[in-house]
């Protein structure tokens, strides 16, 4: 009996030194990830329009916009890579990668400052015109609806 399993393990260890590895040489030669893969949220933050839809969508809250900083956020081990933010994207900035984050010690977020978005229109007070709605504010508003009517903080 003895002498059967050493007789087994003879001819496993004879097939596997004969055989090439089953494993692949990881840092000489990456992986080839599938066309379908989901990988990583990427963003060209030059045709954004900061509209936060994909914050809004994001099932995880991965995703955050400041429209008053100018700046998109993503949380890279908080997203999940469902893809809803691409997909409800009003300008397709956002895209999936196929190669996924890299791995660290510890949680970190990218951020992207956006530079080149002009400054929001000034919008009229209603009841009012021209200039007399950019310098003060109508009857029952306060300083903050008149700061976003002339772009401009009073003091």
């Amino acid at each position: 009996m003895k002498n059967m399993r050493t007789m087994k393990f003879t001819r496993t260890a004879l097939k596997n030194l004969f055989s090439p590895p089953v494993t692949r040489p990881y840092p000489e030669q990456p992986r080839e990830y599938p066309e379908r893969t989901r990988g990583h949220v990427e963003i060209d933050i030059d045709t954004c329009i900061l509209c936060g839809l994909c914050s809004r969508k994001c099932p995880t809250g991965a995703i955050t916009v400041n429209r008053a900083e100018k700046t998109w956020k993503i949380e890279r081990f908080g997203c999940i890579q469902c893809g809803c933010c691409v997909e409800t994207c009003p300008k397709k900035c956002l895209t999936m990668k196929n190669t996924y984050t890299q791995p660290g010690a510890e949680k970190t977020s990218d951020s992207f400052l956006k530079t080149n978005m002009p400054a929001p229109a000034a919008k009229p007070v209603a009841g009012q015109t021209g200039a007399a709605s950019a310098q003060k504010p109508a009857a029952g508003q306060t300083g903050a609806a008149s700061v976003q009517a002339s772009g401009k903080a009073e003091a």
